[in-house]
């Protein structure tokens, strides 16, 4: 019931645009498809949320330029999670993009993307924080949750592509929109704090030092980029754990 919910604005969006614009001029098939997308959204299965994942990440990773093998980058990033190819059951994929930003995500299907503006602040131990609390919301469901919503937002689009011109002609280029609304997804303070839990306990569990989880939020507070968009408040977040440890 609670993806239903977060997805009524959409379903609202979608009748506004209708008033808004004289339903006469909607492309009615259009505008079905948008509003059956917002229905479907709520209820994805798990394979088609890991189905629509990958879609999303093969279309980040045509954007990106990603680290080849030999790369150090990636040598790096495949020594570090060497013994952390499945969490929970969950097979997890982990890529670097060549990209001078402080900036990580996680998808459903467990692609994981690191930039390589971040490995270059963080110490080992605070880059695998930074991979479990990114992996904590694959775990938690977080990921699945942001797929439904990126989703629903794609039909909201959908009813404005039913009005033509630029916007609706933009709005057809369905799968490149989905995946920036999906890797650009924000999570709520509890996600976040869920997220930041499980990291510290990866942590923890591998024989990790904690203190790796209070320095990395530390320094993701003192920096710009794309990883804070999505990961507010990083000091908060630091002495929160700071104060658990």
């Amino acid at each position: 019931m609670a993806n239903f919910f977060q997805l009524r604005p959409t379903l609202s969006t979608l009748l506004m645009v209708c008033t808004l614009s004289g339903c006469g001029a909607i492309d009615s098939q259009l505008a079905s498809s948008a509003a059956m997308d917002v229905l479907q959204a709520a209820t994805l299965t798990n394979d088609q949320i890991r189905t629509l994942s990958k879609q999303a990440v093969a279309a980040q990773d045509k954007e990106n330029q990603l680290a080849p093998a030999g790369n150090a980058y990636q040598q790096r990033l495949q020594r570090l999670v060497a013994n952390h190819q499945t969490e929970n059951g969950v097979p997890l994929h982990f890529q670097v993009y060549l990209k001078n930003e402080m900036n990580a995500f996680a998808l459903a299907d467990g692609s994981v993307r690191i930039y390589s503006g971040l490995m270059d602040k963080l110490t080992d131990e605070e880059l695998l924080f930074v991979i479990g609390h990114e992996v904590g919301h694959v775990i938690g469901g977080h990921s699945k949750k942001a797929a439904q919503v990126s989703y629903s937002v794609s039909a909201a689009r959908k009813g404005v592509a039913a009005l033509g011109g630029v916007p609706g002609q933009i709005a057809q280029s369905a799968i490149g929109e989905f995946s920036q609304a999906l890797v650009g997804a924000q999570f709520s303070q509890v996600e976040e704090k869920q997220a930041d839990d499980y990291g510290l306990k990866f942590l923890q569990r591998h024989g990790h030092n904690p203190q790796s989880a209070v320095s990395a939020l530390r320094k993701l507070g003192n920096e710009g980029g794309g990883l804070l968009s999505s990961h507010p408040n990083p000091q908060d977040r630091a002495a929160r754990i700071a104060g658990s440890l």
